[in-house]
């Protein structure tokens, strides 16, 4: 606001209100005292765990002082969008090898622009009430601690497996951001209670033991970094921990005791696309580039490339039960132009004949 910084003591609660009505499932006003949040990330950066994603390094006083992301920001505006689908069951598909598993919010619509809109959209609406103001908003698209500005926001707690938590919604949710220069009072006086307790499922049902310790990931290891943001060849070693995860990993959100609350979204555009909630990976591995393209417009499952498809597949396919249609599958593209996916097919050939 020009000339002045007015606080709005009422804002919050209706601005928590207004959100619902856009069809997030909650909002808060976050504290913005992240000191200790970036020291963690410092230290997690030092210890190399975030692999090849350089762009974690960068621009971290940006990330703990979000006045300085936004210049004249006062406050922030936390929002939860809950994305679980009515979707095959994940322990279903887990259990097949011959099926491919993908992350279940990656199986409908890419969030970012839905997140986006009604974000812009509820930021239109609190000017409608307190007049024109500067504000910007974020989803997963900026150098924001957006799960320590959530919890600041009283949205949750983060857990032991690096997620933020709801007693509520478990962590089947997206979270989005309202960089504004409105003074405006955090959401509650008390954060909410950490109720991971002594419970450690999350840690243990981790396929590549990605976790060090309770709130430590190594990204190096976590399966959703090594078929998403991963290029290259992925470790031997870790191959066969994979199973038939092909586009991320939600084994530690599907053991935690507190998604048990979660409810099944009714937003259209998180609705599985294509059968992709339980495809056979040989039909997957058939795609051709411009059927992948056509059929993942649109979806996050861009975001690993045709390439890392195709790789990503193959290593679920050196894992999946020996079959002569899986070896013909392997067969039919192993003199594929890519040397890393060449370099994966020949490795599930090998596996599939040791096999059989």
């Amino acid at each position: 606001m020009t000339g002045s910084t007015p606080i709005f003591d009422d804002l919050p609660v209706s601005i928590q209100r207004w959100a619902r009505e856009l069809g997030f499932a909650d909002a808060g006003i976050a504290e913005l005292t992240l000191g200790e949040d970036l020291d963690h990330l410092r230290q997690w950066l030092d210890q190399g765990m975030h692999g090849g994603m350089e762009f974690m390094q960068r621009n971290l006083d940006l990330r703990e002082h979000p006045a300085q992301l936004r210049p004249g920001t006062l406050s922030v505006i936390s929002a939860r969008l809950d994305y679980r689908p009515h979707a095959e069951a994940a322990e279903r598909v887990l259990k097949d090898g011959e099926r491919a598993y993908i992350s279940r919010y990656a199986l409908g619509r890419d969030y970012h622009r839905l997140m986006r809109a009604r974000l812009l959209k509820l930021g239109k609406k609190i000017e409608e009430v307190v007049g024109p103001h500067g504000y910007r908003v974020f989803s997963d698209s900026a150098p924001a601690l957006e799960k320590a500005l959530a919890r600041n926001a009283r949205l949750g707690w983060i857990g032991k497996n690096t997620l933020l938590l709801n007693k509520d919604a478990g962590s089947w949710f997206f979270l989005g951001e309202i960089y504004t220069d409105l003074s405006l009072p955090v959401s509650s006086s008390e954060l909410v209670e950490n109720r991971c307790g002594k419970c450690s499922a999350c840690i243990k049902i981790c396929p590549t033991q990605a976790f060090t310790g309770p709130y430590k990931l190594d990204a190096r290891r976590c399966i959703s970094y090594l078929t998403i943001e991963h290029r290259g060849s992925i470790p031997l070693e870790l191959r066969p921990m994979m199973g038939n995860r092909i586009f991320g990993c939600d084994d530690c959100q599907l053991v935690c005791p507190w998604n048990r609350y979660a409810k099944t979204t009714v937003e259209p555009d998180f609705a599985p696309r294509h059968r992709l909630d339980s495809s056979a990976l040989v039909e997957l591995f058939s795609w051709s580039e411009e059927q992948w393209l056509a059929r993942t417009e649109g979806m996050a499952l861009r975001r690993t490339g045709y390439a890392g498809w195709l790789r990503n597949i193959a290593v679920a396919l050196g894992n999946a039960p020996q079959s002569t249609k899986i070896t013909e599958a392997l067969n039919a593209r192993a003199d594929c132009d890519d040397e890393v996916v060449r370099e994966h097919i020949a490795w599930a050939l090998q596996r599939q004949a040791q096999t059989a």
